[in-house]
């Protein structure tokens, strides 16, 4: 098998720029065919005897020109012999690292126990998910509910659930704008665990 075919044998265009149908065919075996001697004045006598063919040289012949490919529009990497567009997977290219634009974000009660539940709707709205955490807030359970309230309000103004992440809901989820969360295959809290 020669290269030509093991390069089209892959789908890939021949490097070198010949086709499998302009490969010169094997030479005749006229010889092979007749018994092989060793002394060398019968050798000489079977070449003059057998009269050899002229090499025939294709004169202005053209090259087909339908199997060519073209290069897809604003190609511009390197280009086989064949006109192909040449895919080099050894060149390392470098994308500019886009800049996200959701986040997770970690809430807390401030000094005054308070959460900031319009900031936090702003960032909602941007796509952003919130963890608020309230188990800073362990002696205070009426403040505790009255957080939840408003953090449920703040949620159905924008139109998002709120999710609890632990059994006794000190620990809440708000997921941004176009989050989605798999409500079927997860399990939350302490109790599956132990």
């Amino acid at each position: 098998m020669d290269m030509g075919s093991l390069w089209n044998f892959f789908g890939l265009p021949d490097p070198e720029g010949t086709s499998p149908d302009s490969a010169s065919p094997p030479p005749q075996a006229a010889a092979a065919q007749q018994p092989v001697s060793l002394t060398a004045s019968q050798s000489e006598e079977t070449l003059a005897q057998s009269p050899s063919p002229a090499p025939t040289l294709p004169v202005n012949q053209e090259p087909d020109l339908s199997r060519l490919r073209t290069p897809p529009l604003g190609w511009n990497g390197p280009v086989t012999p064949d006109g192909e567009a040449f895919h080099d997977l050894g060149v390392e290219r470098q994308r500019r690292p886009q800049l996200p634009n959701k986040a997770l974000r970690y809430i807390a009660p401030d000094v005054m126990k308070r959460i900031p539940t319009t900031a936090m709707l702003e960032r909602v709205l941007q796509g952003d998910t919130a963890i608020v955490d309230l188990r800073s807030l362990v002696h205070m359970e009426s403040h505790q509910m009255a957080c939840r309230r408003e953090i449920k309000h703040m949620a159905d103004h924008a139109r998002v659930s709120v999710f609890s992440l632990d059994s006794e809901d000190k620990l809440l989820m708000i997921p941004g704008q176009n989050v989605v969360v798999d409500m079927q295959k997860h399990e939350l809290g302490l109790t599956p665990l132990l």
